[in-house]
């Protein structure tokens, strides 16, 4: 008689070893000076110098998708949510004039489908190409009993680089000026709130999104967080950038204070942008206050910069040079006590 196998207990070590051979490419295809060697090690190795830095400051970021998932896993729609995975990391790293060097992600799943697997780390290769980082290695973990049917969850880990004298942020002061860069829409932050209010409204994934004609529901709220690391690295080495924030969770008023010195504030007028249409179809249909709506959701501004007054009209033209839509939405003021932001909206808005 032959004894209990693993893959009677739900975990079949053939299956991954299949999807590594099958992201192999993925991988190599995300490659970058400095990298040595490739998948199948215990470790990635990682040559500084042979990347051309001289003095560097390593910078380590780790991050997920949230609940966003659920979207992809309740549709089958797993294309996108690796390139979130990326942007998540990747996007805190460059703020701090960090250079995305690596990337290394963790799949765990009840049950490992190999073409479910293979379609995440196909969107994390292009979300690291998009980044100019290496996709260097990760894990699988199929642990049956953990997760139900079909489901996964992700985690991302990401290391940069900036030479000592160039990290972000650097010379905030009064008088200089904040700049918001578009999203895509909803980027990785508030799916809990999403959900509930796709759910409240009676609509299914595969109905025409009230807010984007010709796409599903599901299609529209699956478009991936941007990645704003070329534009951000090429601005900051034209020495315009002082100081960015990645917008995520707790919207403009938490994050953007992140990157502020004490005795400043940031004066924020959201009539200056265009608001996608998303935000007010779930502002609308959830009856969400815009104070809830600007900690909660990104707003149309995915990124925030500050730049010193002189210098708009220069950044400005670089960064729309790298496919960003730029608006100018407010200054640096001085103010007593820690750093804060304070954001004034017009009537009815976001609608």
């Amino acid at each position: 008689m032959s004894g209990t196998t693993y893959r009677d207990a739900g975990v079949d070590i053939d299956a991954g070893d299949e999807l590594v051979d099958a992201i192999k490419p993925l991988a190599k295809s995300t490659t970058r000076p400095g990298v040595l060697g490739g998948l199948g090690g215990f470790g990635a190795l990682f040559d500084l110098k042979a990347a051309g830095f001289t003095d560097p400051i390593l910078v380590a970021t780790t991050d997920g998708v949230g609940t966003k998932l659920k979207i992809a896993i309740d549709t089958g729609q797993h294309d996108a949510v690796g390139i979130d995975l990326v942007a998540m990391c990747v996007n805190d790293l460059v703020v701090q004039g960090a250079d995305p060097l690596f990337f290394l992600d963790y799949y765990a799943t009840g049950k490992l489908s190999i073409a479910d697997a293979k379609a995440v780390i196909a969107g994390i290769a292009e979300g690291c190409r998009q980044a100019g980082c290496a996709l260097v290695g990760g894990e699988t973990a199929e642990m049956p009993g953990m997760y139900s049917a079909g489901d996964y969850d992700l985690a991302g880990f990401s290391v940069g680089a900036a030479e000592r004298g160039a990290l972000l942020p650097r010379d905030v002061g009064p008088g200089d000026v904040v700049l918001g860069l578009a999203s895509s829409g909803v980027h990785s932050n508030g799916y809990s709130l999403v959900r509930r209010i796709v759910a409240d409204s009676g609509l299914s994934w595969e109905a025409d999104a009230p807010f984007a004609p010709g796409q599903s529901l599901a299609r529209a709220l699956l478009a991936p967080t941007r990645i704003y690391v070329r534009s951000l690295l090429a601005l900051h080495k034209a020495g315009l950038l002082k100081a960015a924030a990645h917008i995520t969770g707790g919207g403009l008023p938490g994050n953007v204070p992140r990157v502020l010195p004490e005795g400043t504030r940031a004066v924020i007028d959201a009539a200056t942008w265009t608001v996608p249409p998303v935000f007010a179809w779930l502002a609308s249909q959830g009856r969400v206050a815009a104070e809830e709506m600007l900690r909660v959701f990104n707003c149309g501004i995915g990124m925030v910069l500050v730049v010193d007054a002189a210098s708009v009209e220069g950044a400005t033209a670089l960064l729309q040079a790298q496919g960003e839509t730029v608006f100018r939405i407010g200054a640096i003021e001085a103010a007593a006590g820690e750093a804060a932001t304070d954001i004034s909206t017009p009537a009815n808005w976001p609608a």
